[in-house]
């Protein structure tokens, strides 16, 4: 037995991720625009503290998650597919997760001394 949808079926099917993306774009343009406004009444009444980004405390979290993801990665492409290009999937994490943390060891040692 077979189905045959009608084309309005199909219009609905077709419009409801536009619509979802349409209100996505619309919620975020309004947060940015909300929250710009705030931090500019802020500025302007002198309350505005300007957050500090602690690039060491990023660099050792980021490090340690593309690590240990690109590490599981790593492990299992190479015994699901061997070696192929598929591997990349997994040591481009790790390597960049790696990258990251001999970053933190560097800065880390210079700020000990």
């Amino acid at each position: 037995m077979e189905q045959i949808s009608s084309a309005a079926a199909q219009v609905i099917i077709a419009v409801i991720p536009i619509v979802g993306i349409v209100m996505g774009a619309v919620v975020i343009f309004f947060y940015l625009l909300w929250n710009h406004r705030r931090r500019m009444l802020l500025i302007k009444t002198g309350h505005y503290n300007r957050p500090e980004f602690d690039v060491l405390s990023f660099s050792l979290l980021a490090g340690l998650l593309l690590g240990s993801v690109g590490l599981s990665l790593t492990v299992f492409l190479a015994v699901a597919t061997g070696r192929s290009y598929g591997l990349l999937g997994g040591i481009i994490p790790l390597s960049m997760g790696a990258g990251l943390l001999v970053y933190y060891g560097i800065k880390h040692g210079d700020k000990a001394k």
